[in-house]
């Protein structure tokens, strides 16, 4: 099958117009409009929708979009192994991660990566709601969960510590909890449900963090949220690392029972299609990530020396 063409239409199903994304390959509007209808009568069916306002993916246009990207990542891969491909990472790399993370950690890194790769596009899809891979055609994603899903592969970002905090005020107020079991005469806030959390310290010693036994009086389902209403003193809650370092660092919040952390075996994962080759724009985004935050995790420099001190 013509590559070209999987590339147009590729480009065209990403920017919602065939005449761009002929341009952004070096066609003409008609060579690039001539190409698209000869894919099309060759599959046997309308990839894309055309009226005279807008252009659309059509029903088998999305089912045909993560096989399209698949066969170029394969082309990219042969000619790679061969020695023949481009040198230059080019195209467009879809990339979902949750917003607040985004924020503080992977953003202010994409100036240094796109000068080193001029050539590629990133479209960043930043939201706490996990998305489908598949159904949504993206590259990669990053993810706090167990990889469940049999049609996706993983690699490991950073441990996604967890640990209690409240903040000063608050403590003043009501006291510091010497034990787990002090947690139950506070207030306590709740991420998503009462569910019953599990602690541990380094002896081994296990207890929980449970809401449901305790005054909870705030349920709270956003992360950046959770943080925020603990700063404000509503309670004590358990909170990502990587989310409260900055305040921990300035003490705007404490670790509450710094020797219990979480006991669940949280882990950032960076994940993407199951595939037999893995296309160099994910490779080298991954690569990078991984360089620049999975090797020493600036929130867990900022925080251990934090804790040392209160302990």
């Amino acid at each position: 099958m013509d590559t070209g063409g999987l590339r147009l239409f590729v480009l065209a199903a990403e920017m919602l117009n065939i005449s761009a994304a002929g341009r952004r390959l070096g066609m003409a509007p008609a060579v690039a409009s001539a190409k698209l209808a000869k894919l099309e009568h060759k599959l046997g069916a309308e990839l894309l929708h055309r009226t005279t306002r807008k252009v659309s993916l059509s029903v088998e246009g999305q089912e045909f979009l993560p096989f399209a990207r698949e066969m170029i990542a394969q082309e990219e891969a042969a000619l790679a192994a061969l020695g023949k491909g481009s040198a230059r990472i080019s195209g467009t790399l879809r990339f979902a991660a949750p917003s607040t993370f985004a924020q503080l950690y992977i953003v202010p890194l994409l100036p240094k990566f796109l000068d080193q790769y001029p050539d590629l596009t990133l479209d960043l899809r930043l939201s706490d709601v996990q998305f489908d891979l598949i159904e949504g055609s993206y590259d990669l994603a990053l993810r706090n969960a167990p990889l469940l899903d049999t049609s996706l592969k993983g690699r490991k970002l950073a441990d996604d510590r967890r640990i209690l905090c409240a903040s000063p005020d608050y403590l003043e107020a009501h006291g510091h909890p010497e034990t787990p079991a002090d947690l139950n005469h506070h207030r306590l806030i709740a991420f998503r449900s009462v569910r019953a959390r599990p602690l541990k310290n380094a002896q081994g010693d296990v207890s929980t963090f449970d809401p449901g036994s305790g005054r909870c009086p705030l349920i709270i389902d956003d992360g950046t949220s959770q943080k925020l209403a603990t700063l404000a003193g509503a309670g004590i809650s358990l909170n990502a690392l990587w989310s409260v370092s900055a305040e921990l660092s300035s003490g705007k919040l404490e670790q509450v029972l710094p020797e219990y952390e979480g006991a669940e075996d949280n882990v950032l994962w960076l994940i993407y299609p199951k595939s037999n080759v893995l296309s160099p724009k994910v490779r080298v985004f991954m690569d990078f990530l991984i360089a620049e935050i999975g090797m020493a995790p600036p929130w867990q420099r900022v925080v251990d020396g934090t804790v040392a001190k209160n302990r």
